[in-house]
């Protein structure tokens, strides 16, 4: 059994022709399975109804995660392992140690975001990307369908034509 999934592509040239174009397609009951741009459309998100990240959780986490792990040795060393009065100061002073703190709790948010980012993407070294059309890297944005017999293909192309599109087509990937 083959891996390749059958695509019906419909490419644009505009993207504000885009946009209207996925909102009466998703009005008219099509799943669209996937948009390229060649840069940022601002308001695509809302229109192909996609969730918001959650990177940002899970920064938090990872950013008290290294706050944790530095108070957590700070007290170790100085009030248990090798307790010496520095200056007068006691054995725990948590003000002397906020520079560090705050420079864990940014290193371990940092490296921890760049790796979940990596991970949700599915991003790894030597993963070859699926390109359906090199022009969309350019100056072309293209809708795709993935075509699995359950959407009506000759519905959906006449569609992308009435909506703008400047070519349509079906693809193997």
């Amino acid at each position: 059994m083959s891996n390749t999934k059958k695509y019906l592509v419909g490419m644009f040239d505009d993207d504000d022709v885009l946009l209207h174009a996925i909102k009466n397609i998703r009005k008219e009951g099509f799943k669209i399975t996937d948009c390229f741009t060649p840069f940022p459309v601002h308001g695509i998100e809302s229109a192909m109804s996609i969730e918001p990240t959650r990177l940002h959780t899970a920064g938090f986490m990872f950013g008290a995660t290294g706050m944790s792990v530095a108070l957590g040795v700070i007290t170790f060393i100085n009030a248990f392992d090798y307790p010496t009065i520095f200056g007068g100061k006691p054995y725990w002073a948590l003000m002397a140690y906020v520079p560090i703190v705050f420079e864990h709790t940014v290193l371990y948010s940092a490296v921890g975001m760049v790796i979940a980012f990596y991970y949700l993407c599915k991003l790894y070294p030597g993963k070859k990307p699926i390109i359906i059309d090199e022009r969309t890297t350019d100056h072309l944005f293209a809708l795709t369908f993935e075509m699995d017999g359950s959407q009506d293909t000759a519905a959906i192309s006449d569609l992308l034509k009435k909506e703008g599109a400047i070519e349509v087509y079906q693809k193997e990937v």
